[in-house]
């Protein structure tokens, strides 16, 4: 007498735990918390059928949340099958779900700039252009990821915004709202005025501009818990490092150099703009510091103490050490691995350069979050 097997009917109850375990790709929080999740249905047979909410009719990750709930849902003891059924959020859906992740503010504001925040925040700063600022920055954000915390990417260099391509990121942001939710790519979440201009057109802005567009990628944008956020700044002490200081006090500057002594003078000068803003100098990078020789031995291409020069001069200059945080060779993969889109930490993680540059991002992250080491708004009692 052959055995008798029994089907086990799911219930809502299990199909909604399930999907309690999809998270919007976009967000970052599960899909029922945010009120996606519109209608469970369960057929005789064991087939379900979930409707599901977009923030926005273009949403462009809609596959990814269609089989991302599929896959959940598939694996609910006693589904048989399951169909997914899209649908786009109101307007008063949307508001809420605003008010649920930023609260009820009438202006957007900074959350890296408010007194209980614990993102590190650095400002990746150079004297002047070609020094490799933007491999440092993307590197280190693709290692600081990897290593399991949660890291954004501002590309404020807004005449010279090459972090996306570097960094692999070929999404478009997503407006929910008067919320903009970036695009990610190699665990990194990122923004930039690349996202929002056509083609290679060139961005002509006066500084008042240049103001606001950093004030709404920090504002305006959803970056979620970030433990670290690093900004690409343009080479120089103009605008923009004004501006970041008066939007983000807390920052901290890294100074990127190479190893000539022309590059260090003009590096101590972005450096030095902290003593003006009162703001951390976090360490120094020093770039392009070699080449390594198929014989073994080093060629210095661009001489030799720039870094450790800038480091000097710039611990003198705020009667604390600033550290020489380390030396980058010159290797032609960091440059090959940031036209491909993936970073060479991630692409060569044992060539010299990547292993220098993880050293780095180690140095950066093993600070714990928290107060230590900033600079706070208040004066001893009796004075």
């Amino acid at each position: 007498m052959g055995e008798v097997t029994s089907l086990r009917q799911p219930t809502v109850e299990d199909v909604r735990a399930a999907l309690s375990q999809v998270q919007d790709p976009e967000i970052r929080r599960p899909i029922t918390d945010l009120g996606m999740v519109k209608d469970v249905t369960i057929g005789q047979d064991g087939r379900v059928a979930v409707a599901v909410y977009l923030t926005v009719a273009g949403c462009p990750l809609r596959d990814k949340i269609t089989s991302d709930v599929t896959a959940a849902v598939s694996a609910v003891d006693g589904v048989t099958g399951v169909d997914v059924d899209l649908d786009v959020m109101s307007d008063e859906q949307r508001t809420q779900l605003r008010r649920s992740l930023r609260g009820d503010a009438a202006e957007p504001v900074i959350p890296f700039a408010q007194p209980g925040s614990m993102t590190r925040v650095y400002c990746v700063a150079s004297g002047k252009g070609g020094v490799g600022k933007s491999s440092v920055t993307v590197n280190l954000a693709a290692t600081i990821a990897a290593r399991g915390l949660s890291v954004g990417v501002v590309d404020a260099d807004i005449y010279g915004h090459s972090v996306p391509r570097m960094l692999g990121a070929t999404g478009r942001p997503t407006q929910v709202e008067k919320m903009i939710m970036p695009p990610q790519a190699n665990g990194v979440k990122v923004i930039s005025i690349g996202m929002f201009v056509q083609g290679n057109a060139p961005v002509v802005w006066r500084g008042p501009m240049l103001h606001r567009a950093l004030q709404q990628f920090l504002a305006d944008v959803f970056w979620g818990d970030l433990d670290v956020l690093l900004l690409d700044l343009p080479p120089g002490t103009g605008d923009v490092a004004i501006s970041v200081a008066q939007l983000m006090p807390n920052a901290e500057i890294l100074v990127v150099t190479t190893p000539q002594q022309a590059a260090a003078e003009v590096a101590e000068r972005a450096g030095a703009i902290a003593l003006q803003t009162r703001q951390r100098i976090a360490g120094v990078v020093e770039n392009m510091s070699w080449l390594q020789l198929p014989d073994g031995s080093t060629m210095e291409l661009f001489g030799a103490g720039g870094g450790k020069a800038v480091a000097d001069s710039l611990s003198k200059a705020v009667g604390a050490e600033v550290p020489l945080l380390g030396q980058v060779p010159l290797d032609p993969r960091l440059r090959e691995c940031g036209d491909a889109g993936t970073p060479l930490v991630v692409a060569e993680p044992e060539a010299p350069a990547a292993k220098v540059l993880v050293e780095i991002a180690t140095k950066l992250t093993v600070r714990s979050r928290g107060l230590a080491g900033r600079l706070l708004n208040v004066s001893p009692a009796g004075r």
